[in-house]
């Protein structure tokens, strides 16, 4: 089987993951924080380690570090904890996922925020200049960026976007579920509040471990509420970080392979891994250029992007052509990517798109195997 939906997650990963999580799920599993075993502060040292890492490689010494199973849910907590701190005008790029989107239509549904987008060109380009005249005419209280967009790959210029909000005293939010670990992004700055990861794509973890990083000394309010391990005799969630937002048992066995994850991008280094993703998105846009069926979309040879392509197919839909995939022996994803806003963006609403999303370890097989589907589709249009 091809694989190209890395950007659902990353696939293979690295076999130093595999290997650790195997002999640290059948030795040294136990539950951090429960216990006084010597097995116990073992799971307590590999969970301080691996924020740690996170830290490194997101370059923010100064920030915490928050552990959650999806990037969903950390998404939920800010956004909601942040609402319910009172903001009132929220601006979002295009390009954000249903994990921002549903959230703020909940809450403008009730009457309690404003949505509004951030002006983006036909060319996708981000213009500042207008950005700014929207901030002027409608004070922002908290922007949202996707980080790249999960639909076509392209990279928001978050810190321009940031610092020009933090002069209006927004709180800031940048998605980084398409580029943790891919884009190099100093999170350390002072114009970000809280940056979100996931673990399962570009950190090439496991699934059910993603999280957060933010500002310590933000007070971000409960949406959750559970047992921490630590304060238990009190009633009210502790505040101290990272155990306000940690609650019930941590995904040790999760954590365990994102520690050693983040080990091999050290090793491996950002830029190393950026060059070969970006290698292997040029070598499918060749391909896929190649065959007159196929129409690109979303791809402005002046803008920066992630291993994210977007296209469509004359004469059969974005669904039909995932089951041909799919017979050929080859990975995508159809229609709206849990993005529908973004397809309204390039006008590929309500259909959506074939997305291809390659990696670092996207290999000739894979490239090969899709020309062949390719092929099979020419033949038989």
């Amino acid at each position: 089987m091809a694989y190209f939906n890395n950007a659902a997650t990353t696939y293979p990963k690295p076999d130093e993951v595999y290997n650790f999580m195997d002999s640290f799920y059948k030795n040294r599993t136990v539950n951090s924080g429960r216990g006084g075993s010597e097995t116990a502060y073992v799971a307590d040292n590999l969970i301080r380690e691996t924020r740690e890492l996170v830290m490194k490689i997101l370059s923010c010494p100064n920030k915490q570090v928050i552990f959650e199973p999806t990037a969903t849910i950390s998404l939920n907590i800010i956004i909601q904890g942040v609402i319910n701190s009172g903001v009132k005008n929220i601006y979002v790029s295009p390009f954000e996922h249903n994990a921002v989107t549903r959230v703020l239509h909940h809450y403008e549904k009730l009457g309690q925020i404003t949505i509004n987008q951030l002006f983006v060109t036909d060319d996708l380009e981000y213009d500042l200049e207008r950005i700014r005249y929207q901030f002027d005419s409608l004070k922002p209280d908290f922007v949202i960026v996707s980080h790249a967009s999960n639909v076509i790959g392209l990279i928001a210029p978050v810190e321009k976007i940031f610092t020009l909000a933090k002069k209006y005293k927004a709180t800031t939010l940048v998605d980084m579920a398409q580029t943790a670990g891919l884009v190099e992004c100093n999170i350390g700055l002072d114009c970000f509040d809280y940056a979100v990861f996931a673990g399962h794509k570009t950190l090439y973890g496991p699934t059910g471990i993603s999280g957060f990083a933010m500002k310590p000394e933000l007070k971000l309010p409960s949406v959750l509420f559970g047992g921490t391990g630590y304060d238990s005799a009190n009633q009210s969630m502790p505040d101290c970080l990272p155990e306000r937002y940690e609650i019930g048992t941590p995904n040790i066995l999760g954590i365990a392979g994102l520690n050693a994850s983040l080990k091999w991008i050290e090793k491996q280094s950002i830029e190393n891994i950026r060059r070969r993703e970006h290698e292997n998105r040029d070598k499918l846009l060749s391909i896929l250029k190649d065959y007159w069926f196929i129409k690109i979309v979303g791809v402005k040879e002046e803008r920066s992007y992630v291993g994210v392509v977007s296209c469509l197919i004359e004469g059969i839909s974005s669904d039909s052509a995932g089951n041909i995939f799919e017979k050929c022996g080859v990975q995508v994803r159809t229609g709206l990517q849990c993005a529908p806003y973004a397809h309204e963006f390039i006008n590929t609403f309500p259909a959506g798109t074939i997305r291809f999303s390659v990696s670092f370890f996207t290999s000739n097989d894979d490239f090969e195997d899709l020309k062949k589907a390719l092929d099979y589709i020419d033949e038989n249009l």
